[in-house]
């Protein structure tokens, strides 16, 4: 596999479609890592303007969250709790213990549990929505061709946040 200059994985210019799907999938879930490399716990816990109080650590975590989210609970339709507890359902907050390594090592399990969770499945397999997310969808069912795009939109817009963030916090721009 191809990777970038900064070693983010390629996605392929010709491939079926589930491929092509979970590559795009990976690049972002990788572009999110490199937005948080190299930076102190200081660094990590800055948001970048009021008053949102959005950091980059607090994203790696509501990214654990959305991971879970999207395949464990409606994919799989395992009931889980939130990954950094009931009075953290977003993921957003911050905890002072809790740094990168914890957060991305939560991260990570959620991501290799999605891809557990769907390996065998085909893209017109569906999870199951609950009311509320139903209600914004119009139907219960989504399918997981649905839920990887839905990802990809997902890491994409949080990727421009990370990016932003990024800037505020040390100059750096791009990628």
């Amino acid at each position: 596999m191809k990777t970038t200059p900064d070693g983010r994985p390629v996605p392929p210019a010709h491939a079926d479609e589930r491929t092509m799907l979970e590559a795009w999938l990976d690049f972002h879930r990788a572009t999110l890592t490199l937005k948080c490399s190299g930076l102190t716990d200081a660094q990590l816990r800055t948001a970048a303007a009021s008053p949102s109080s959005m950091t980059l650590l607090g994203l790696v975590q509501h990214m654990a969250e959305i991971e879970r989210n999207w395949f464990a609970r409606v994919f799989a339709g395992q009931a889980l709790p939130p990954v950094f507890g009931e009075d953290n359902r977003d993921g957003f907050a911050l905890r002072p213990e809790r740094g990168l390594d914890e957060a991305t090592a939560a991260w990570r399990a959620e991501v290799d549990r999605g891809r557990a969770l769907i390996a065998d499945a085909s893209l017109d397999d569906s999870g199951h929505l609950s009311d509320q997310e139903a209600g914004h969808l119009g139907d219960q069912g989504v399918s997981l061709r649905w839920i990887l795009v839905h990802m990809i939109e997902e890491y994409a817009r949080h990727n421009g946040h990370a990016d932003l963030l990024r800037e505020q916090v040390d100059g750096a721009t791009g990628a």
